[in-house]
């Protein structure tokens, strides 16, 4: 049955009105889940709140298990899905640079629009540089472009390059994300214990 627009079965003119639908119910679950908050976000670094960690791996279980089920139903079809390519040293570098700028400003982009939202003052700062940052990087790409596309690995997926089958790879990330929400639980009370509980209402 599915992807819905690649088979035909509805047209790519639904492609910004489907785009529409779900930004505004991924901003109203980032709104629901504390995202606009920039103490809520970077608590992860600190210790005292994770529930970035909890709320986002929760999101990539839930859709890797879904996609598997859909696969195994026949509802979906996993060979028309759009990997984007990996271009492994510049990722990793990238990654680094976006959690400085995540403990540094208390927000990624997407949650920064959703403090915009709220009428949040250290949201439109951080967007302000957001945009500072997209304009020098446009213009100094030249620079490092061939960087930028180095160590080019295709569109992989990890389970492709550890060598293993998605359903292994699922099965071994959910131990993953128990054990991290376990673990996060018992760094929260241990941490929480020296904390004023007033200090982040």
């Amino acid at each position: 049955m599915g992807p819905l627009i690649p088979q035909g079965i509805i047209t790519g003119d639904w492609d910004f009105v489907i785009a529409l639908l779900l930004g505004i119910a991924f901003g109203f679950i980032l709104e629901a889940s504390g995202f606009s908050s920039s103490r809520n976000i970077t608590g992860a670094f600190y210790g005292y709140n994770f529930v970035v960690l909890r709320v986002f791996f929760t999101a990539v279980l839930v859709a890797m298990i879904g996609l598997l089920y859909f696969d195994y139903m026949g509802w979906i079809a996993m060979d028309m899905l759009y990997i984007l390519p990996t271009y492994l040293t510049p990722m990793i570098l990238g990654s680094i640079i976006m959690g400085f700028g995540f403990v540094l400003g208390g927000f990624c982009p997407g949650t920064s629009y959703t403090a915009i939202a709220i009428g949040k003052i250290d949201a439109m700062v951080f967007t302000g540089g957001l945009f500072l940052g997209i304009f020098m990087f446009s213009e100094a790409f030249p620079f490092f472009s061939d960087f930028y596309y180095s160590d080019n690995l295709g569109n992989i997926t990890i389970s492709e390059m550890l060598g293993v089958s998605n359903e292994v790879f699922t099965f071994i990330l959910v131990v993953v994300g128990l054990a991290a929400f376990w673990g996060t639980w018992i760094i929260e009370k241990r941490v929480r214990k020296n904390i004023n509980p007033y200090k982040f209402d």
